[in-house]
């Protein structure tokens, strides 16, 4: 039985959201931007609430 050459070996990314870090290592994709919520959101001014006794 003859010898068979080896194949070449084809590498393909795979472009799914686990692989996003590999992407990026690669120079294919950018790393995404990190959000940023500080002071994005007002915190309303409201006194405490006051136990009712009535009960």
């Amino acid at each position: 039985m003859p010898d068979v050459p080896p194949r070449q070996v084809q590498r393909r990314v795979d472009e799914g959201a686990a692989d996003l870090e590999t992407l990026v290592d690669l120079g294919f994709a950018e790393e995404p931007p990190v959000p940023q919520y500080a002071g994005l959101f007002v915190e309303p001014d409201i006194p405490p609430a006051e136990p009712d006794d009535a009960a």
